[in-house]
């Protein structure tokens, strides 16, 4: 593995930054009231064994430039993924001459000079994995093994794999700012098929993050998606009722995912969103905080500034379930007169109060309802909050798994989801941007037969 991400291409971090800094500056020259540059290189490795056998091999080299210019409220962008003085210059040019044909917009222009990262934390977010193609075949053929041999109802697989990833992006803008920052992804997973004919079930697991020192085992992984797997043969539909749902923790983070699309300045200030208005407000019961921690060394969505140089810091979003801030870009944060949280690119690990136990505990508390376990379809309408999607999982009666379940719809409104979340748990799930543990909701109807 090169000492730097961008070795491996032959340009060294100094190279990387005088390419966007000489992009700043040729965009000055040609009369650009402000400008951001970035160039961001990668490399990348991903395996797939299915049926003990190598499916795919595929080797990752992607690299690519951007920039925007302002001339005045103007703006214009253009991008190449040639790095040679030639194309970077020529995407300049073009980056003006749109500028001077587009509309102007009152709201457009770079974040705020005052609100550039300063100094930048290191994050540690760099761990490579010095892994071989021969290496990462071993990795995946071991996950799917242990999958595949751990009980003989195991009657298929959809393969092993195992990916590792590692690049770096270097923002600049006229301001002066000037920052960079290399990271690393891996994961693996194993998805498995168990029974025969209609009676046949899907399942999977998988483990990810930047150090590959932390990932579970190819034996864990493979074992696992077994035990997910053979768990849900015999399920069955369900009368259609009302009752409490379990979301565990993997797909509670998509609930609140949905959350968060709802307070993003895009959907406030185009007035598309369930919950326009309700800064202030309680959105969740008391018993829920909701904390932006951007700063975790090695997290995943952790970084030292935003995508516009904006320095990133902790903050509070939801405070004993009242809705404190939104999260803005400063594009957003100019249409609805605030200013930006630092979240242009997304959120930085935000962190959902628990304090419920273990799943278990959560099923227990629940005594009879739907713990959910796999969600299908997107019937999720931000704007209204209705929520409608295909779903299994298993039955619980008395605090306990009764059967699988399966073919069922699970629907309500996110705004009273949210607001009727009996219980977080402490199985917090770091695979992702929202850490939270599983989800006990109050109600949901449930159709079935």
């Amino acid at each position: 593995m090169a000492d730097h991400p961008g070795a491996e291409f032959g340009l060294s971090k100094e190279t990387l930054e005088n390419i966007v800094q000489t992009a700043l500056d040729d965009a000055g020259s040609q009369g650009a009231t402000q400008a951001e540059a970035s160039v961001a290189v990668g490399t990348g490795l991903s395996v797939t064994v299915r049926q003990r056998e190598v499916e795919t091999l595929e080797y990752q080299r992607d690299r690519n430039f951007t920039v925007t210019v302002y001339l005045g409220h103007r703006k214009g962008s253009a991008s190449t993924s040639d790095l040679s003085d030639t194309a970077v210059a020529e995407s300049v040019r073009k980056a003006c001459s749109i500028a001077s044909y587009t509309a102007e917009d009152e709201y457009a222009g770079l974040a705020d000079a005052e609100l550039m990262a300063t100094d930048p934390p290191d994050l540690d977010l760099d761990r490579p994995w010095s892994l071989t193609p021969e290496a990462a075949i071993e990795l995946a053929t071991e996950c799917e093994a242990a999958g595949l041999d751990a009980d003989e109802r195991i009657s298929n697989s959809e393969g092993g794999t195992v990916h590792t990833g590692r690049g770096i992006r270097v923002y600049g803008n006229s301001h002066g700012f000037l920052g960079s920052y290399a990271s690393t992804s891996h994961s693996m997973s194993c998805v498995l098929v168990a029974g025969t004919g209609e009676a046949m079930e899907r399942d999977y697991w998988y483990t990810s993050g930047r150090d590959p020192h932390r990932l579970e085992s190819p034996g864990e992984v493979g074992r696992k998606a077994a035990v997910r797997t053979l768990r849900r043969l015999g399920a069955r539909k369900i009368d259609t009722c009302t009752a409490p749902v379990i979301f565990p923790a993997e797909l509670a983070r998509g609930l609140l995912g949905h959350f968060v699309s709802a307070i993003r300045g895009t959907a406030q200030y185009r007035r598309a969103s369930f919950l326009l208005d309700s800064v202030g407000q309680a959105v969740f019961p008391p018993n829920v905080n909701i904390e932006e921690r951007p700063h975790i060394p090695g997290a995943v969505a952790s970084v030292p500034f935003d995508s516009e140089g904006v320095a990133t810091d902790d903050r509070t979003l939801v405070e004993e379930g009242v809705l404190r801030s939104l999260v803005l870009s400063s594009y957003s944060a100019r249409k609805l007169g605030l200013q930006t949280t630092g979240n242009a690119g997304g959120i930085h690990n935000l962190i959902v109060s628990g304090g419920g136990g273990r799943l278990e505990d959560l099923t227990a508390q629940m005594g009879r309802g739907l713990l959910v376990s796999e969600l299908m379809g997107q019937g999720v309408n931000i704007v209204t909050g209705d929520y409608s999607r295909g779903a299994s999982g298993f039955w619980i009666e008395d605090g306990k798994v009764a059967f699988p379940v399966t073919e069922v719809t699970i629907a309500g409104n996110l705004r009273t989801m949210l607001g009727g979340i009996q219980a977080i748990g402490d199985d917090v799930d770091e695979r992702g941007a929202i850490r939270t543990g599983s989800i006990l909701l109050e109600k949901m109807r449930i159709a079935g037969n």
